[in-house]
Parts: structure tokens; sequence; C-alpha cells
């Protein structure tokens, strides 16, 4: 069984008008031709400014998520925002069509949360809350509202996009994380995820991609710059440190 919504994306690359207008000029996407993904779990990984949160935000976009996140149906309040990348982006499907879906945005989840208490405060909507833990999620802590989130209001069976779902988590929340988002895969769920967490991109058998001044890159988790840095902390965090803090009397006042 296919076990997939997504095969790939592919932007035009004869429709650019401008590649040195944003986000056109931005070296991985300039690159861009086709991109495929994982029937599970895709990971984006970057430096800030690499990209990944722009294609993901375009995803999200051609999905019928707006670009501020949130669910499909509540993308038809608003419509403020669109990424000039989107119209250049084709999504290439299965038959299978997802029943749920989210687009989680760690920067916006503040708005997203108003929304919902706006919401919750309308004729005739009463009750949205009921999905996220019984109660405002700007009355619970970030890392509670999230896992709520993907808890009480993500179903399965549907394309779910995260962006830095970290900034929200602990270590021990994001291992909790990982526990669900493997529940979900398990009820024949797809995730794209741009992240800088370690821990999450250890998923086993996910897809990562590197965004880079050379393009995007599939690449081994041990390979990636995350995981490397990580483990050269842990292994001897002091000389790490010794190296980056070096004290005053050891620096070359005359270089």
């Amino acid at each position: 069984m296919i076990r997939h919504f997504l095969h790939s994306l592919t932007l035009d690359r004869a429709a650019v008008a401008d590649w040195n207008v944003h986000p056109f000029s931005v070296p991985a996407i300039r690159q861009l031709k086709t991109l495929e993904l994982h029937p599970k779990v895709t990971f984006f990984v970057g430096e800030n400014g690499s990209g990944k949160s722009t294609l993901l935000e375009s995803i999200a976009e051609k999905l019928g998520f707006r670009a501020a996140g949130g669910s499909r149906v509540q993308s038809l309040y608003k419509h403020d925002y669109t990424s000039p990348l989107t119209p250049h982006i084709s999504l290439s499907r299965t038959s299978n069509r997802p029943m749920d879906g989210f687009f989680l945005r760690a920067e916006s989840f503040y708005n997203w949360a108003t929304e919902l208490d706006e919401l919750e405060a309308t004729p005739f909507c009463g009750g949205v809350l009921n999905s996220y833990g019984g109660k405002s999620l700007h009355a619970q802590s970030h890392g509670e509202s999230f896992l709520n989130l993907l808890t009480q209001r993500i179903d399965g069976h549907g394309i779910y996009l995260f962006d830095e779902p970290e900034a929200a988590l602990s270590p021990q929340r994001q291992l909790s994380m990982l526990v669900r988002l493997h529940d979900l895969v398990d009820e024949f769920s797809q995730f794209i995820i741009a992240t800088h967490s370690p821990l999450i991109m250890a998923y086993p058998d996910a897809w990562i991609y590197q965004f880079t001044a050379e393009g995007i890159q599939r690449i081994a988790y041990e390979d990636t710059e995350h995981y490397q840095i990580t483990r050269s902390f842990m292994r001897d965090h002091k000389v790490m440190m010794k190296r980056l803090l070096r004290r005053e009397d050891e620096l070359d006042l005359g270089a």
C-alpha cells in the first residue's frame, strides 16, 4: 500500500522572472528543480535563512493552508499573504486524499491561539478548544499547547507540516513528540518538518534534506552539522566551551 499523499515538488524554473529577487535569490531555492518526499517523514535542515522555512511555507500554501499556519478549515478566515514562491511550485500527489492536516509555525503559534479564542467566542463556533485540551492555548504553556495539538487535535490520516516545533519543547517533550509522531505515521500520516533539533531529526528511516549555498542535498543523520556539533559538545563540553569562550589572558591582543 502506498503510504503517502505527496510524491515530490517541482519548481517551474522557466516561469521565474528574476532570480535576483527574494526568495529566488536564496542559493538553495535558486538551484531547486525537483525534490522527492519521503512517504512518511521528511526533514528540512540548514542554517537560518537557508530557505527551508520558505519552501515549507510554499508547500503549505499549495496544500490549502495559509502562510501563518493552522488548519485548512481555519485558513478560510484570512488570506493576508502569499509567498512569491508558491505560484511557481507544483506538487506531485498520489491518488490518496488526506482527511486531516495542519501547518504549525512556531513563530506564529501565538496568533493561531488568539484566533482560536476568537472562534470560541463566536456564535455557532463554540467548542473548538475541545481539540486543544479544552482551554485557551494562552492559558497553557507553549509546550503544553503544542503537545495538546499533537495528541488531541491531530487525528492521523493526514499531512502535517511543522516549522521548528522544537521552539516550544524541552528535550524530554521533544522525545514525547517523536513517540506521538510515530503513532501518527502508523495512522497513515505524512510529515514534512523544518527543524534545528538533532533529537527530532533522529527519527528512524526519515529523509533529511540539507539546505546550503550549494543547493539542497539529501544527507545522512550522522553527517548533519547538528549531529556533529552536538556530539562534539557532549563528548567534552569543557574543551568546547574553552575554545568558544577564550579567557582574555589567552587572547593575542596584538593581533
